[in-house]
C-alpha cells in the first residue's frame, strides 16, 4: 500500500468539520472518519478514558467491525499502555508479536497488521486515545505521528469545549427559570416576614448561654 502524503490541506478540513459541530458524537464520527480517509487505512477509532475502572471506553469508530468492537474490555493497562502512561505515541508494527496487544488474537481475525495509539489531552488531563489501524504492516512515519497527534489535540479541545458549553447552558437555563416571575411564588417576602419585630428579654439568650 502506498502512503499518502499528509499535508495541511487534510488537517485543515478536518478542523473545520469539527470547528462547526457542537455534538460531541458528530465530532467524534467525522474525527475518525477523516483520519481513516486521510492515511488511507483500514480503520480508526477514539476512546475515552474511565480512570475508576482502568477501562478505555469506545466513543466513536471508523472502518472496524462491531464483532472487534465488542470483543471485550479495554483495559487502560494493559492495552498499549505506554500512550496512556507516558502520554507518548505507541506505534504497533506487528499485532501477532507485540506483548502490548490486549487482544491479538482478535485483530488478526480483523485483518488488523499495524496499530498506532495518541494520547488525547485537555490542557493537563488525560482524557483518552486514538488509535489507527491498518491492514498491512506499517512503519508509521514522524509525518503520520504528528498528524495524527495534531487531530487528537484538536478533537480533545472540541470536546472540552463542548462540556464547557454544555455547562454555561445549563447555568444559563437555571438564571433564567429563577428569573422566570411565572415561577416564582406570587407572595412575596418582605425583608421582615418572618422576623420578630420584638423580643422580649426572656426570648433573647444571655451572652455565654
Amino acid at each position: 500500500m502506498q502512503k499518502p502524503i499528509v499535508n495541511y490541506e487534510t488537517l485543515l478540513k478536518i478542523t473545520k468539520a469539527i470547528s462547526v459541530l457542537r455534538d460531541p458524537d458528530e465530532i467524534v464520527l467525522v474525527t475518525v472518519e477523516g483520519v481513516s480517509s486521510s492515511l488511507q487505512v483500514k480503520g480508526c477509532a477514539l476512546f475515552l478514558l474511565n480512570p475508576k475502572h482502568d477501562k478505555l471506553e469506545l466513543a466513536g469508530s471508523y472502518g472496524l467491525s462491531e464483532e472487534y468492537l465488542n470483543k471485550g474490555p479495554v483495559n487502560a493497562l494493559r492495552s498499549l499502555p505506554g500512550a496512556l502512561k507516558d502520554r507518548q505515541p505507541v506505534a504497533i508494527y506487528d499485532v501477532t508479536d507485540d506483548p502490548r496487544i490486549q487482544y491479538p488474537q482478535a485483530a488478526v481475525k480483523e485483518g488488523i497488521a499495524s496499530i498506532l495509539s495518541v494520547p488525547i489531552s485537555t490542557a493537563r488531563k488525560l482524557i483518552g486515545c486514538m488509535r489507527v489501524y491498518t491492514a498491512d504492516p506499517w512503519e508509521f512515519t514522524l509525518n503520520d505521528v504528528n498528524f495524527v497527534q495534531s487531530v487528537a489535540q484538536l478533537v480533545g479541545m472540541a470536546l472540552e469545549l463542548c462540556r464547557v458549553n454544555r455547562g454555561l447552558k445549563e447555568s444559563i437555563d437555571i438564571l433564567k427559570t429563577m428569573r422566570d416571575p411565572s415561577l416564582l411564588k406570587s407572595k412575596r417576602r418582605t425583608p421582615y416576614e418572618g422576623v420578630p419585630k420584638s423580643f422580649s428579654p426572656d426570648a433573647i439568650p444571655e451572652a455565654g448561654s
